[in-house]
């Protein structure tokens, strides 16, 4: 198990930040900055605003954090929440629009851009489709960074293809389907942070993480990931960052 940079074997946490919207705050950008190692900056097209991405850079670099970018699909109403039909040649090129965005961003802040990570409904569109995923990765590719995604799944056996460098994720916030899928929810809910702490200390331990049917699966992770977007993430994430900590 590494992180990003392939010297430690700690997990990094990351964080989905920047999903305000205008007067609109959501999230608990800020607190979470606190316990994170790299955050996800939404880019317009599910969430986010420029001024909300700016202010997301530079608050995250002057905390010294890895900043990547968080591309969805385009579906402000539903969040990015909601799939749709796209051609690889839309794939790569809303990823590519998004990620531009945010790297001018992230130039004027002096701060390069450490990965992307795909959100939502993209994310799982891409762990499924191969062809899909290497829209995305070519995007990876070109800005010469990692992709965050679900280990055993086609962002991990593409970018193994196109020599991408690729980053494996456990969730704590969300359910797991037998089969290893994330369940996404419509709206977040409140994680019992104790909970959550549990489940990255046994997947540590005896490499184990328990699926919504109670069945026991093998998730292979470099970095742990806390949604911004529930109520009480930033206790979630100080309980995650606990756990790695006191290994």
């Amino acid at each position: 198990m590494v992180n990003v940079t392939g010297t430690t074997s700690v997990p990094i946490v990351n964080s989905d930040l920047g999903e305000s919207l205008g007067l609109h705050s959501f999230g608990n950008d800020l607190a979470l900055l606190d316990s994170v190692d790299a955050v996800n900056v939404a880019c317009g097209f599910h969430a986010g605003d420029p001024d909300t991405m700016a202010d997301t850079v530079a608050a995250a670099h002057a905390k010294g954090i890895m900043i990547g970018s968080h591309p969805g699909l385009p579906d402000l109403v539903g969040f990015g929440r909601r799939e749709m039909k796209l051609t690889p040649a839309e794939v790569e090129h809303i990823i590519l629009y998004q990620v531009g965005a945010l790297s001018a961003f992230l130039k004027r802040e002096g701060a390069p851009l450490s990965h992307i990570k795909p959100h939502g409904s993209l994310y799982g569109m891409l762990a499924r489709d191969s062809e899909l995923m290497r829209s995305a990765a070519r995007v990876a590719r070109l800005f010469e960074v990692p992709i965050y995604g679900l280990a055993g799944t086609a962002h991990q056996s593409v970018c193994a293809e196109l020599d991408v460098p690729f980053v494996a994720e456990l969730y704590v916030d969300l359910n797991y389907g037998p089969g290893g899928e994330l369940l996404i929810q419509r709206r977040p809910e409140p994680t019992d942070p104790s909970r959550a702490a549990e489940r990255v200390t046994r997947a540590l331990r005896d490499g184990h993480v328990e699926a919504a049917d109670g069945s026991l699966l093998t998730i292979d992770f470099d970095s742990v990931c806390v949604h911004s977007d529930a109520p009480n993430s930033p206790d979630v994430a100080a309980a995650v960052r606990h756990a790695l900590n006191t290994l």
